[in-house]
């Protein structure tokens, strides 16, 4: 537990606490009073109302789309299946700022559904509540339905043979057996939108502001650091209860059911109900997955031989039709008479990379180990230092981000013009996946082949290259690619400390959004969907070695 523990200390807690301790003091006194103040401000109020109500909101509409998607996948098999399931599962790696910028294309000014019928829903609610479901659909369908998949059947029939109906006999025996999958799944959502930036920021627009959104703003903007203390404070003990409650929940099902091997309970879907059912789930994954994403790709290429207009014009010139233009546009520096970049913006493919591999390798150690230690420890202690590999997830990046740039800035640890600063804070993201891939396959690793190893005198290092790692390499592949795409996509952190010289994809997006003209709109587009079929081809790989498909990623 040492590495891990000394790697989250040095780079989470400390930037953490020295920032909100910086927004907390005022000449070397501690401002406590702020922490009622704040948060009873009218604008703090309704900040907070927003955060709630829409996160409450887009899991009870996830839920409500996603559930009979885990059945599908769950009790079903049909040609297809397989790709099917990497594809829904593709949102969920995909980077905040793509998802935002595939649903401005699709719901935005300009986009499908205003040229087809005059509809905009960008600064709606509607937008960014599609967009949260559109992102966390495949929470569900992996949680609920790897679940649901290994559900014994014949229980269910078996109630139904002693009289009860098709819905008496799931609600009284399916459902009390999902219901601790259920409960994660909707947790796991609840979190995520709870803590949303990159969606709420590119579609909801002035009008609506997450906490997440309005510590960027009072950091960013305003520079007022004790407001965004508070707030960070306010965020950290929501998640805190949230993360305690989805521990709990997880352990209840890992104790509570006896499972059945999945390949034991899928079959062809029979009779017209199911068939029904089955297509329903398909269109669903076809307007709500593949539209946003396709008009993404469409918008990428969509007038872009008015891209390459003479003298550089900052737009396209209207002559229709399709072409690389958008993308050419890319390789240079101040194209379109922009100075969003210092270098060509193709250039952040490379740096996203570069940076996505380091932190991948950074997490599968960090993350390696810590899982490791969970498998042979237990305890009270253990638990906690569990729930502290998932704070990344929901803590304020913005907050790691700025933390960074005030704490690891003197000697030994003048990291602030460092390029290894980038790796550091995606792979504090890339900890939590690596170590929830891991955990359950080092769990299941018999231990008396270990001891075995040990009797016959081998190290305990040895015994965990002899031993364990065959078994988990596929794990650690695994893990690797869950690592590499939410590296590749990180951005609440990124935005703060990636240098002007060296953009990250994500920034880039970003900036680029944030600059009129049609030409920076259809670079935005090239570069979303570059960062898209990176982050999907990382995803179809995985889909093609993973062999459990029970766990919660």
């Amino acid at each position: 537990m040492a590495v891990p523990v000394a790697f989250f200390a040095l780079f989470f807690a400390y930037p953490v606490t020295a920032i909100v301790g910086r927004g907390l003091k005022a000449g070397g006194d501690w401002q406590l009073g702020r922490l009622g103040e704040v948060p009873a401000r009218p604008d703090i109020l309704d900040v907070l109302w927003f955060t709630t109500w829409q996160a409450l909101a887009s899991t009870a509409l996830t839920l409500l789309i996603a559930l009979p998607g885990a059945y599908v996948f769950a009790r079903f098999d049909f040609p297809g299946k397989q790709l099917l399931r990497a594809v829904v599962t593709v949102p969920f790696v995909l980077p905040t700022v793509v998802v935002g910028t595939a649903f401005l294309a699709l719901l935005g000014r300009g986009g499908l559904l205003d040229e087809l019928w005059g509809v905009r829903l960008d600064t709606t609610v509607w937008a960014i509540l599609l967009a949260h479901v559109f992102f966390n659909y495949a929470v569900v369908v992996r949680t609920v339905g790897g679940l649901w998949s290994q559900l014994d059947p014949r229980q269910e029939e078996a109630a139904r043979v002693l009289g009860a109906g098709r819905f008496a006999a799931f609600r009284r025996v399916t459902l009390p057996a999902l219901a601790p999958a259920v409960a994660a799944a909707a947790l796991m959502v609840f979190l995520f939108t709870f803590t949303s930036f990159g969606v709420v920021q590119i579609l909801g627009g002035p009008a609506y502001s997450t906490l997440e959104v309005e510590i960027y703003r009072q950091t960013a903007q305003l520079l007022d650091l004790p407001t965004a203390a508070v707030l960070t404070l306010v965020q950290f003990a929501a998640v805190g209860a949230i993360l305690a409650v989805h521990a709990a929940t997880v352990r209840r099902r890992e104790r509570a059911l006896k499972l059945v091997d999945p390949a034991q309970t899928s079959r062809r879907p029979r009779g017209a109900g199911q068939w029904t059912l089955l297509g329903g789930v398909l269109l669903t994954a076809l307007l709500l997955i593949l539209l946003p994403l396709g008009v993404l790709v469409e918008r990428s290429f969509d007038g872009a031989d008015g891209a390459d207009g003479a003298d550089g014009a900052d737009g396209a010139d209207g002559a229709g039709g399709y072409g690389f233009g958008y993308y050419r546009a890319l390789q240079s520096a101040g194209s379109g008479g922009s100075s969003t970049f210092l270098v060509p913006p193709l250039e952040a493919v490379g740096n996203s990379l570069r940076y996505a591999l380091v932190a991948t390798l950074i997490a599968l150690v960090v993350g390696g180990l810590a899982a490791a230690a969970l498998t042979r420890r237990a305890g009270p202690l253990v638990r906690g230092f569990d729930a502290l590999l998932m704070l990344p997830l929901g803590v304020s990046a913005v907050t790691v981000g700025f933390g960074f740039l005030i704490t690891l800035d003197e000697p030994p640890l003048d990291l602030r013009t460092s390029w290894i600063l980038v790796p550091l804070a995606q792979a504090l993201v890339g900890v939590p996946f690596v170590v929830r891939t891991m955990l359950p396959v080092l769990r299941a690793v018999d231990d008396r082949l270990r001891e075995a190893a040990a009797v016959l005198g081998a190290s305990p290092l040895r015994a965990w290259r002899e031993v364990d790692l065959p078994l988990v390499r596929r794990a650690v592949l695994v893990a690797a690619g869950f690592a590499f795409a939410v590296s590749l996509g990180e951005f609440g952190a990124t935005v703060f400390i990636a240098r002007p010289d060296n953009p990250t994809l994500p920034v880039a997006v970003a900036r680029l959004l944030g600059r009129s003209g049609e030409l920076n709109y259809g670079q935005a587009m090239a570069l979303s969907t570059i960062l898209m079929l990176v982050c999907a081809a990382s995803l179809l790989l995985l889909e093609r070695i993973r062999t459990d498909r029970s766990g919660e990623f």
